[in-house]
């Protein structure tokens, strides 16, 4: 008699896992929320390798997870906000039913994607911040703007600016497409390139209708991960 076939596991009863680089708490450091006391998940792997990245430890690696722990570790924080990164979280494909999970969690949760996924279909209550990669980036090609039409409101776009073909560029984006009628626009300096004051004083000269901002948590703790 033939010994009995090993049971296979059904993957459809397993729990759903993602690959976690970090979970840390710091102070939300850019977009609508910046300086508040913010729960982050950094999410493990990204399509894209952007010039000027300060994230490339999570490129590979990380842990695996399912999404009760890292529910369970997000509450041990206590915190209202919540912060799905990477990488590139979208390119998990749990990362929608976590951020749906964390919205019925209570959580104000924003999502930052590079914006080279789709993000149609994403939880409504979930705030997304979307990059739109400009051409001093490599990685301009890789835009996908029909991510625009998905937006609403509550969401931002963002624009890392690297030189001032950058920012003409991204000028051009902001009044052809008039994101600002969409939702915040936010112009920000890309880390030791570009000299802050040089940007403002452009938005300024041109009545820009975006946000300028700076990286707070790079002000405080510089590149240390997990800050």
């Amino acid at each position: 008699m033939a010994a009995p076939s090993p049971r296979i596991a059904d993957p459809e009863r397993e729990p759903a896992r993602l690959r976690v680089t970090e979970i840390f708490l710091s102070l939300q450091g850019e977009a609508d929320s910046v300086g508040w006391p913010t729960a982050f998940v950094r999410l493990t792997g990204c399509p894209l390798r952007c010039r000027y990245c300060d994230t490339e430890y999570a490129f590979s690696g990380g842990e695996a997870m399912t999404l009760d722990e890292v529910l369970a570790q997000v509450a041990e924080y206590g915190v209202r906000h919540v912060t799905v990164t990477g990488g590139e979280p979208l390119a998990q494909k749990g990362c929608r039913e976590l951020l749906t999970r964390l919205c019925d969690a209570g959580h104000r949760v924003s999502l930052e994607t590079g914006g080279a996924l789709d993000v149609n279909g994403i939880d409504p209550r979930v705030i997304k911040v979307v990059d739109l990669k400009t051409p001093a980036s490599g990685e301009c090609e890789r835009n996908r703007y029909c991510n625009i039409e998905h937006l609403s409101p509550d969401d931002q776009i963002k624009f890392v600016i690297c030189d001032r073909a950058d920012y003409e560029w991204a000028r051009a984006q902001v009044r052809e497409r008039e994101l600002d009628r969409i939702c915040t626009v936010l112009f920000s300096p890309v880390a030791g390139g570009l000299a802050p004051r040089e940007l403002a004083d452009w938005i300024i000269e041109d009545r820009l209708p975006v946000r300028f901002q700076l990286q707070l948590h790079k002000l405080l703790w510089g590149d240390e991960p997990g800050r």
